[in-house]
């Protein structure tokens, strides 16, 4: 169940793909004075080192972040937020969506995020510690119903799991519908991987009848490497805020472009 280690998938195609989406919720969502609440369910470390051996073992940045950052514009608030990362710790530093969430955030805007892994939650902690972050080690499932409806009522929830646990694909719509019954203004926000296998598939099923309204997004890609099981990266996401459908498509035309 804790095997999963992101840090070698960090700035991979989907990341740029939900990391993109991600930056943009916030900046539109702190755009307006009232203060919202963020929540994490599997956060990872934060902090991620492009350079480091786990990173250049898969090479999956490159076809990432290393062929779609230029095909965003320059003040794009994911583009913004890497530049604040680079700045601080480094020219091959990547943030993951806590620190994305973190840079975005402003005083009096709450932060709340769960990593189960051991190693993971120690980083997390070194890295968002600084920032406010309220961080537990333990389900992020359980943490958001406890928390739910949060304080502040406004905000966001990002979900994105590893699927590693596979009962994860069957459960997440139980998990949806429990949180939303508590908080039927917060945007929820679900990634997920598109399989060979279509794994995928029946969970999108059954989240699309109960969120009718959601905006759904997915991109493809070409396996990183040989043997990759990924050819896609999605995004359900509830609540969506305006604009969110011509923001998804922009990036649907960047992933087109030639890399």
């Amino acid at each position: 169940m804790l095997s999963y280690q992101h840090h070698y998938h960090a700035g991979n195609p989907a990341d740029v793909h939900k990391h993109a989406a991600l930056a943009w919720m916030l900046a539109y969502l702190t755009a307006k004075p009232k203060p919202l609440s963020y929540i994490e369910t599997h956060a990872g470390r934060g902090l991620y080192d492009l350079a480091d051996a786990a990173a250049l073992r898969t090479g999956e940045a490159a076809q990432g972040i290393g062929r779609m950052e230029s095909a965003l514009s320059a003040d794009h608030p994911y583009r913004l937020r890497l530049d604040a990362t680079r700045a601080a710790h480094g020219a091959t530093a990547y943030p993951g969506s806590p620190l994305i969430a973190a840079l975005s955030l402003r005083p009096g805007d709450s932060l709340h995020l769960a990593e189960m892994h051991p190693g993971e939650h120690a980083r997390l902690c070194e890295t968002l510690g600084p920032h406010g972050a309220h961080i537990r080690r333990e389900d992020g499932f359980g943490m958001a119903r406890a928390l739910c409806p949060p304080t502040p009522r406004r905000g966001l929830l990002l979900c994105d799991p590893s699927y590693e646990v596979k009962a994860d694909y069957d459960r997440i719509p139980g998990h949806f519908a429990r949180i939303n019954r508590v908080w039927n203004v917060g945007t929820l926000v679900l990634w997920y991987p598109i399989l060979g296998s279509g794994a995928h598939a029946a969970m999108l099923d059954t989240l699309a009848r109960a969120f009718p309204g959601a905006l759904r997004h997915e991109i493809r890609f070409p396996p990183v490497r040989a043997g990759h099981r990924m050819t896609g990266s999605g995004l359900f996401v509830v609540n969506p805020p305006y604009g969110l459908a011509e923001q998804t498509a922009r990036l649907s035309h960047a992933f087109a472009a030639p890399g």
